[in-house]
């Protein structure tokens, strides 16, 4: 990602702002276990404006009716930091490499904040960080509000998270380039765990085969916590133990990707392990995906998620009829979610700089938001029948299958990005063949 893009979207969020202060803090790093640390993963709202992926630092926006000001705090360069755990690229290094009016040390920021804040109205900030450079600001306000000669105090404390996120929805060019990046790594990653699937090995040894495409590739190893869930343990949402033994003639469902330059993918795919699907896998498999290549063509602008909701819950209960798990009406089994039991999550969520992208799915007046050029969405029907639930027929038992395609929305339509990853039947056996 260049430097233009980042000024571009401080140059946004400064359009969306009224006169006043904006303070965003960088994550802090995170104790894994007495002394060590977890891999360091910025805060995506900091990197989004600025790129800056170090942390301990602060990004101050400042706006009035006459300027703009951009100031940047960042660690400075010490010796001791440099030889344990490397080089920080200091206060001259962020001079040099930054398009930001000015660059400080973050030690100075405690005894600038007040004069940052001095006259200003409105005070931005993540209302529900507990960071300690925000609880400052906030000490800061008070005292300002309490002194004599100064003609305008913060009156307001806004919530600027909600405008980053908004403008983090409609994706740039850049960012699209580089979430293709990560589906296209994600892509071999995938098709490899087909290639080398067989019975008795363990789910977390198809894990491994994954993380070495990513890690190989340059990428960070997963975007998410992979679940890797052969037979029944598909049938748990958010399984990742992934250490069970696959079987013969089970399915196993990996929902596994990677990010790249800290932007995600996230995809899923549904196989067998031995590559070839029974006829009752296939049954439910061609099922889940005529659902979704269904939902997935009904994406252009002027939808709104909402309706996709409604519209994939509409398929997967006609489905769970088809299949003869529900009987009736469609209308009356919906309007007492008899389908839920066996879809009960949703159509999909924005994806970008997390893999859950925290954009806002409503307007201002709570209405669903209408599809536009630039959202990346993904689409994930499923089904999923439990060993032990006896309310299905015996050979559906124990099958659980999703299918998540990563979807671009464009101006004629939509794209899918992940569409080189294969996921009709026929183009699954081939490749586990190979």
């Amino acid at each position: 990602m260049n430097e233009t893009h980042f000024l571009n979207c401080r140059h946004n969020l400064l359009q969306l702002m009224e006169e006043g202060v904006a303070i965003i803090t960088s994550a802090p790093a995170k104790i894994r276990s007495n002394d060590t640390e977890y891999s360091y993963r910025q805060n995506s709202d900091f990197y989004y404006l600025c790129g800056f992926n170090e942390d301990n630092s602060i990004l101050v926006l400042i706006k009035t009716h006459e300027f703009t000001k951009t100031i940047l705090f960042v660690e400075a360069y010490n010796e001791d930091h440099a030889l344990w755990n490397g080089a920080r690229l200091g206060v001259e290094g962020s001079r040099e490499r930054f398009s930001v009016d000015e660059v400080y040390a973050s030690a100075e920021y405690s005894g600038m904040i007040k004069e940052l804040l001095r006259e200003h109205v409105n005070l931005y900030i993540d209302l529900y960080c507990d960071s300690p450079r925000i609880v400052e600001a906030k000490s800061a306000t008070q005292a300002l509000h309490s002194m004599r000669g100064i003609k305008r105090h913060v009156r307001s404390i806004r919530d600027i998270t909600y405008l980053i996120r908004s403008l983090r929805l409609i994706k740039s060019d850049e960012e699209i380039a580089t979430i293709r990046q990560a589906v296209a790594i994600t892509a071999e990653a995938h098709h490899e765990a087909m290639r080398v699937c067989q019975a008795h090995m363990k789910e977390y040894q198809l894990q491994a085969a994954m993380s070495y495409i990513f890690l190989n590739s340059g990428a960070v190893s997963e975007a998410y916590g992979a679940i890797v869930a052969g037979g029944n343990n598909a049938n748990t949402l958010h399984y990742v133990d992934n250490r069970d033994e696959l079987h013969e003639g089970d399915l196993v469902l990996i929902d596994a990707a990677c990010e790249w330059e800290l932007y995600a993918s996230d995809i899923t795919r549904t196989f067998p392990v031995n590559g070839k699907f029974s006829n009752a896998q296939r049954e439910i498999y061609e099922k889940v995906l005529e659902v979704q290549l269904r939902v997935i063509d009904a994406i252009k602008p002027g939808i709104k998620r909402d309706y996709l909701q409604t519209y994939s819950e509409e398929l997967l209960c006609d489905a769970l009829i088809a299949l003869g798990i529900l009987s009736g009406e469609r209308e009356a089994l919906m309007e007492a979610k008899a389908h839920k039991k066996y879809a009960p999550h949703g159509i999909g969520h924005w994806m970008g700089l997390d893999v859950h992208d925290p954009c806002p799915y409503v307007d201002e007046s709570g209405e669903s938001l209408t599809f536009v050029s630039g959202m990346v969405m993904t689409i994930e029907p499923g089904l999923y029948f439990r060993a032990d639930d006896e309310s299905v027929p015996e050979r559906y038992r124990g099958i659980g299958i999703r299918i998540e395609d990563n979807i671009l929305v464009t101006q004629e339509g939509h794209e899918n990005l992940s569409e080189m990853i294969v996921k009709t039947v026929d183009d699954i056996e081939a490749v586990c063949r190979s």
